[in-house]
């Protein structure tokens, strides 16, 4: 379960986005914050996975509220501001979206911030388990829950991936690079222009060429470097 809070002075923000967390079945709301010393106030006593940052807050900024944090979770910026979005990302923040957003671009945002291993979760010690267990891929008009250790590999199809499960592929309206970004970098590799695999997958590398199962996959020039550093660990 991931415990979020939502810190903007707009009600109407804190509306759509425990809407779209609503639509989720692994989002819990901790609190409702409307500026920067609520969130203040109930984080000195608890902790969460995930802020829902506005910038533009009277009293504290959203930046200067995120740089007293000493140890902040996974922060995903909702401003209807870009010009702060390099500032963001030198704050090491998840992703920044600019509203309004979608609800697919919402997903995007939430998928890549349960993914990334959380070292050091507000006030509390680091976690025994660092990943959430499964992530959701919008394919054929639903979100499709897929367990992230059934993900063999990702082929490139167009503008589209095709994601390779155990049981099923799926096809997203995602470009593999898109998909890069999407998947753990803990659990997942790009070989190829074309490919990204599963580690944990791998059966066998020989040449130019990776076995997951019975399936071949092509290690491409540009990203062979990628396979000899798994393999010298």
């Amino acid at each position: 379960m991931i415990r979020y809070l939502i810190v903007d002075d707009e009600h109407m923000a804190h509306q759509i986005i425990k809407g779209y967390c609503d639509l989720l079945s692994n989002m819990q709301l901790m609190a409702h914050c409307y500026d920067a010393f609520d969130a203040l106030d109930y984080l000195r006593e608890n902790t969460v996975d995930l802020i829902f940052l506005d910038l533009n807050m009277p009293k504290l900024k959203g930046f200067d509220f995120l740089r007293t944090l000493p140890n902040p979770p996974k922060v995903i910026v909702t401003t209807a501001y870009k010009e702060f979005a390099l500032e963001g990302y030198e704050l090491e923040i998840t992703d920044y979206l600019l509203k309004p957003f979608s609800f697919e671009r919402f997903l995007k945002a939430v998928n890549k911030a349960i993914q990334v291993k959380q070292s050091n979760p507000t006030t509390i010690p680091p976690l025994t388990s660092t990943k959430t267990g499964y992530v959701f891929l919008y394919s054929d008009k639903k979100h499709i829950q897929v367990k992230i250790d059934e993900i063999l590999y990702v082929e490139a199809a167009g503008n589209y991936s095709k994601v390779i499960t155990e049981k099923t592929s799926i096809l997203v309206r995602e470009k593999i690079s898109e998909m890069v970004q999407l998947l753990s970098s803990e659990d997942f590799m790009r070989v190829h222009k074309s490919f990204i695999i599963a580690k944990e997958h791998i059966s066998a590398i020989e040449g130019n060429r990776i076995k997951l199962a019975d399936i071949i996959i092509p290690i491409g020039s540009l990203y062979k470097i990628n396979v000899l550093k798994l393999i010298k660990g």
